[in-house]
């Protein structure tokens, strides 16, 4: 009989995010997204020393803070106290490179090729079934950063649909490795997608999402199940790695102070 794990889905995928992250880079440490926060920040204490995090319009190293206080919202003024230099809202809005190498994008909706959206769901933009954020600024990051990455909640047939009703953030397009600069993007498309199933990367050629892992207990024919377009599936599908005990340690008593990654 398989023991149970002694970490949550969250804490799992927080563990992947973290080791997406490069020591030496800027990464943006967005205020509404949980799971990808705490992953940025527990690369930053345990592997990147030297990232240069973005916080609210300011930079900031935390290797110091021995508990992560929370902030909810980009307006939220509690982490100016750990400003080391602050950011010019017309610089950002000029080039995002400048506070960020790579970023972490939410969505209502992902289609096969990694486009996604953000501004709702409804053939009729007037008259939505559900109304979103908006792109609220992932179309300019996406575009300018290195590399980004999608991640979403939860996993079903809702939100990985064959077609976005809207698409906020562009991936890879109609697909093909031209897939993007067929339409004049710049920069690079989306590396992988962090679900509560699996992990997705994208096939070299086609860019048609594939699987990637599976997170411990998931079975393939549950991601498919769950999926509302073909998935590619290699012959071989390894488990998701596991967050360590430092890991565990960390998150749980300097990063997650509340425990919403285990709720």
């Amino acid at each position: 009989m398989t023991p149970e794990p002694n970490f949550t889905v969250k804490e799992l995928m927080a563990s992947f995010i973290s080791h997406q992250v490069r020591d030496g880079e800027r990464v943006a440490v967005g205020a509404g997204l949980h799971v990808p926060r705490a992953g940025i920040l527990l690369a930053h204490l345990l592997r990147c020393p030297n990232v240069r995090l973005y916080v609210v319009m300011t930079f900031t190293s935390l290797l110091k803070e021995p508990r992560m206080e929370p902030f909810y919202t980009v307006y939220d003024n509690r982490p100016t106290k750990w400003a080391e230099g602050y950011v010019l809202h017309d610089d950002f809005q000029e080039d995002p490179r400048l506070v960020s190498d790579t970023f972490v994008v939410g969505a209502l909706q992902i289609d096969k090729f990694g486009n996604s959206n953000l501004i709702g769901v409804g053939k009729d933009y007037k008259h939505l079934q559900f109304r979103g954020p908006g792109a609220v600024g992932t179309l300019s990051m996406a575009h300018y950063v290195d590399r980004y990455y999608l991640f979403v909640q939860s996993h079903d047939k809702r939100i990985f649909v064959d077609k976005c009703d809207f698409i906020s953030t562009v991936g890879w397009g109609e697909g093909g490795a031209d897939g993007r600069s067929k339409l004049g993007i710049p920069g690079n498309g989306p590396v992988y997608c962090v679900t509560p199933l699996c992990v997705f990367d994208f096939d070299e050629t086609s860019k048609r999402m594939r699987l990637k892992s599976l997170h411990p207990g998931v079975t393939v024919e549950q991601v498919i199940e769950n999926t509302g377009f073909e998935v590619i599936v290699p012959a071989n599908v390894p488990t998701t790695a596991a967050p360590t005990d430092d890991e565990l340690e960390t998150l749980r008593g300097r990063i997650d102070v509340e425990g919403m990654l285990r709720r």
